[in-house]
């Protein structure tokens, strides 16, 4: 019967007595408000700090990367002066006393120079005549009959060079390829 009583009287909601409308230390709490509020006051302003720093930081890497940019052309531009200057030259040439042959020369002296400022710079040529055709690097405009299976899938004649700039390819090179039909 014992046992029944206790859990009867730990079931029992409790009595008038043990019930306070504000538990102990409630006017302790009362008096931590103002601390909570400057807390979260101070959480707020540094936050707000933070986040105007962090926009401070994102425009001044966005504004060096443009500056930067902007260098690596002017660097790339001034590469290429030299060239155009002698184009400039070719171009001043009186065709009535000036040789066909030396107007050809004198460009493809140009066309080394130039070739040289854009190596230079990172572009390298796609290699293509008499190398097997990828067509990751090469774009097959037409084909033309292999003479023996070895030539199968090479490239015959290349119409335009390709190019890429530090491995990235700017434009395949533009080929014929031969084809087996033995």
């Amino acid at each position: 019967m014992t046992d029944h009583t206790e859990r009867d009287a730990a079931e029992a909601p409790p009595s008038a007595e043990n019930t306070d409308p504000q538990p102990e230390g409630a006017e302790a709490d009362a008096g931590a408000q103002p601390q909570r509020d400057g807390e979260l006051s101070s959480l707020r302003d540094r936050h707000l700090r933070l986040a105007a720093e962090f926009d401070n930081y994102r425009k001044r890497v966005e504004r060096e990367r443009s500056e930067a940019f902007v260098r690596a052309q002017a660097q790339l531009l001034e590469r290429l002066l030299e060239p155009l200057d002698d184009l400039q030259r070719i171009a001043d040439f009186d065709p009535a006393t000036t040789a066909s042959a030396a107007l050809h020369e004198g460009a493809e002296m140009v066309e080394r120079k130039f070739l040289r400022a854009m190596e230079s710079a990172g572009l390298e040529i796609v290699e293509a005549e008499g190398k097997d055709f990828d067509p990751a690097v090469h774009e097959a405009l037409t084909t033309v009959p292999a003479v023996s299976p070895e030539d199968d899938d090479t490239v015959a004649q290349v119409f335009q060079k390709g190019y890429r700039f530090k491995g990235l390819l700017l434009r395949p090179a533009r080929v014929v390829v031969r084809k087996f039909n033995g």
